[in-house]
């Protein structure tokens, strides 16, 4: 029976990162995935590396928005669908669906998307830089 609970909530919480008609859904899922292979050490050291929270707000080819806010400032870190209620993100970036797929599987360069325009960021823009290194990281461990 406890083994059913947890795996329930399992479930329930990559759900609440997964939202349909969204491709960035399946590369934040992924990355929760990832972040919950880690040590709870290990998660603190790469929320002390990074030290920031990030909003994504993501466009897709319905033209719908969904937010998604990173948060790797406090705690151990998380993501979550919508933004954290009582904390403003350190960055907001505004990004179409495919190209956050793009970016995070490492098709396309974070600094040229931005400086054409299909990028936009407002707020510590230079912790987009961070945000490479953690799409990256978890590139790495899946190819292994």
């Amino acid at each position: 029976m406890l083994l059913l609970t947890i795996l329930f909530l399992f479930l329930i919480d990559d759900l609440a990162i997964s939202v349909e008609g969204y491709k960035t859904s399946a590369v934040l899922t992924q990355l929760d995935e990832h972040f919950k292979t880690l040590t709870p050490a290990q998660r603190k050291e790469q929320v002390s590396k990074v030290k920031g929270v990030f909003q994504f707000d993501v466009k897709n080819e319905a033209g719908k928005v969904q937010t998604w806010t990173l948060d790797l400032k406090n705690g151990e870190g998380s993501i979550q669908t919508g933004t954290i209620s009582g904390k403003k993100p350190d960055i907001t970036i505004e990004i179409a669906d495919q190209t956050f797929v793009d970016l995070a599987e490492g098709k396309a360069n974070g600094q040229k998307l931005f400086m054409s325009g299909k990028i936009k960021a407002k707020g510590a823009v230079m912790l987009a830089t961070k945000l490479d290194a953690v799409l990256k990281s978890t590139q790495t461990k899946a190819k292994l």
